[in-house]
């Protein structure tokens, strides 16, 4: 098995394990201490004492827990790459533990109105994070380094043939529906989250889901300032390769997983890229040899009309 089969496989399932463990957790400490737990539980506190301000049904409690775990594996699945792997064993210990906590404090309480939940819960929910990402950044060596992609120094760059004094630029939109739809399945989570269950739990699927679903629709741009990728509707935050910055440019078909590891924002050892689709690819070789590359049709066009302007800026 070569090295980036390994890393196809190896890299989902090690993003998503931690995420199966903390749901077996919470569904088995569920299962055991049913019975014991008041209903409606209380879900959601406030104030330095920690007293209760919200309730939720048991069976309400169950769902949404499970509901968060699963969201944020995915978005962990989905965009997990090895240098943030820790980040996604992270996740799932905090959430783990914060939930498994939030159960503890109702145990035995014959009304949930008058539960508390100490801050402290907090700090050993971060402190259990801490040691969670440890494992992940072990687990991380097992998933092998990406390969560098080999130059194409020997292929010509494809040019637009301009007037001397003639200006052109070029502009298309690009998106993904699997994209959006998961994260809007995530940021919807995270709202639920933000009425139901304790504020830090619903950061986590915010802060996903938000990024995400900006990117779902980019523009991308080539134009004498060089490539820039933004948000089609909000135009920020956005990504800029200057046009002095560029060596050259190519085209590409991608496998977002196999070349990538997924779908979104990605980084690899020695290239970036905005992924949303397989196929047409516009890349830009930078001059300190790192790649950026962006799924979107008509990537032909962008890397030519780039690669004249840079023949301009060169005087050639």
């Amino acid at each position: 098995m070569t090295s980036d089969t390994t890393r196809r496989i190896r890299l989902p399932l090690l993003a998503a394990l931690p995420f199966a463990l903390a749901l077996a957790a919470y569904a088995a400490v569920l299962a055991t201490w049913w019975g014991r737990l008041p209903d409606p539980v209380a879900t959601h506190f406030s104030g330095v004492d920690g007293r209760a301000d919200g309730w939720t049904p048991r069976t309400g409690v169950a769902a949404i827990g499970a509901v968060l775990l699963c969201a944020a594996g995915v978005a962990w699945t989905v965009f997990a790459r090895r240098r943030v792997l820790a980040g996604a064993w992270a996740t799932a210990g905090f959430l783990g533990v914060l939930l498994v906590l939030m159960l503890r404090d109702n145990l035995d309480a014959a009304d949930a109105q008058v539960v508390t939940s100490p801050l402290v819960n907090l700090a050993v929910a971060a402190g259990a994070a801490g040691l969670a990402a440890l494992v992940g950044w072990a687990a991380s060596r097992l998933v092998p380094e990406e390969a560098r992609p080999a130059a194409e120094d020997g292929e010509p760059y494809e040019q637009l043939p301009l007037g001397p004094g003639e200006v052109a630029g070029w502009s298309r939109d690009t998106g993904s529906g699997v994209l959006a739809a998961l994260s809007a399945v995530t940021l919807l989570a995270g709202l639920v989250a933000l009425v139901l269950a304790p504020w830090p739990v619903a950061l986590i699927p915010l802060l996903v889901g938000v990024p995400g679903l900006a990117l779902a629709r980019v523009r991308v741009t080539a134009d004498r300032r060089g490539l820039t990728v933004a948000p089609a509707l909000a135009g920020r935050p956005r990504i800029r390769v200057p046009l002095d910055d560029v060596e050259g440019a190519s085209v590409r078909d991608v496998d977002p997983v196999a070349d990538f590891g997924g779908w979104g924002y990605r980084v690899r050892a020695h290239r970036t890229g905005v992924v949303l689709r397989a196929g047409e690819a516009l890349v830009v070789r930078r001059a300190g040899g790192r790649e950026f590359a962006v799924t979107v049709a008509d990537a032909r066009t962008a890397a030519a009309l780039l690669n004249t302007l840079v023949a301009r800026r060169e005087g050639r």
